[in-house]
């Protein structure tokens, strides 16, 4: 198959992430983490080639790179982001990466911010949906996003859960639930918090289909106009600001949660995505497939549209 497609959402997991994430990946991975643990660039790139996929942009998931303390966590977001550009150098041509930031640590993300943009060329930004349950738009992360926006960032959220949210159902695992929720989360507190206005060089992507947003996008639109003080925060409104986002597709290829997606976003800010190595990449190519789009659509989808967002990676 001809390699063309370029995926967005691709968790890289090289040792040193095994090593100190210990038993919390184990914990937050269930039965996958077996899989991750096998996570070579040599076994993904075999499965890039049987998929078509030419360029896979890494970034991790949950739990990221917080590990309880500021100086540990700066610690290892550069090696797992020197990791991370180090697999791209080796296999030229076949990787991006986003680097990750010691968040909640405001501080020591700048200081990243800095070096991953300019020392290791990073193509963007990977956060997790929240941090020690606080949420994006907390004005904690200000400085961070103004950074972000003034270097005119791409930034790219991956889900997780709220530490409430773990045991709320006995033995469903929270990716299986929670993960679309806490990205739903995620986008309604910059929206709220009025950052998505404060910071409009910034172009965010979502997994997932931007989580639960499709059905709840207008109750949010609700919500603003019976609360002057959050209206005030979108005053270009809220599905201009929500236009603006970008989302992967993985999860979201039936035509139901498809047409539900782009009600509020375009064709033009949908972006591949394998969520390898926890899914075959096939899973999504083959669910685009089944959906019948003209093939200009389905060339967006899985290429173009990345293309014109990210266009420093190889191609």
């Amino acid at each position: 198959m001809a390699a063309h497609r370029i995926d967005t959402h691709h968790h890289p997991y090289p040792q040193v992430y095994i090593s100190k994430t210990g038993e919390l990946l184990k914990h937050t991975t269930h039965a996958f983490y077996d899989r991750l643990t096998k996570w070579k660039p040599a076994q993904a790139i075999e499965a890039m080639d049987k998929s078509g996929i030419a360029v896979s942009v890494l970034s991790v998931s949950t739990p990221s790179v917080w590990l309880g303390s500021a100086q540990a966590s700066r610690t290892f977001a550069r090696e797992c982001n020197e990791a991370f550009a180090e697999i791209q150098s080796n296999h030229k041509g076949r990787f991006g990466h986003f680097a990750s930031l010691p968040l909640p640590d405001t501080e020591g993300s700048l200081r990243e911010i800095e070096y991953a943009f300019d020392e290791l060329k990073a193509d963007g930004i990977a956060l997790t949906t929240n941090y020690v349950d606080k949420y994006p738009g907390d004005e904690a992360f200000a400085p961070a996003f103004d950074e972000l926006d003034r270097r005119k960032a791409v930034v790219y959220f991956h889900p997780t859960a709220a530490s409430f949210a773990f045991n709320v159902i006995p033995n469903i695992p929270p990716p299986t639930i929670e993960f679309p929720f806490d990205t739903t989360r995620a986008i309604t507190s910059l929206l709220f918090s009025g950052t998505f206005h404060r910071c409009p060089n910034i172009k965010w992507i979502f997994s997932h289909g931007g989580g639960a947003l499709g059905m709840i996008a207008h109750r949010l639109v609700g919500l603003a106009k019976n609360r002057p003080e959050l209206n005030a925060r979108v005053p270009n409104g809220v599905m201009y600001e929500l236009s603006r986002l970008y989302v992967d597709v993985v999860g979201v290829t039936s035509p139901g949660a498809l047409r539900a997606v782009l009600d509020v976003v375009p064709m033009s800010h949908l972006l591949y995505g394998s969520d390898f190595p926890f899914w075959d990449p096939d899973v999504t190519v083959k669910g685009l497939a089944g959906l019948k789009l003209s093939v200009a659509d389905l060339q967006a989808i899985e290429r173009d549209n990345a293309l014109k967002l990210l266009p420093n990676l190889p191609h």
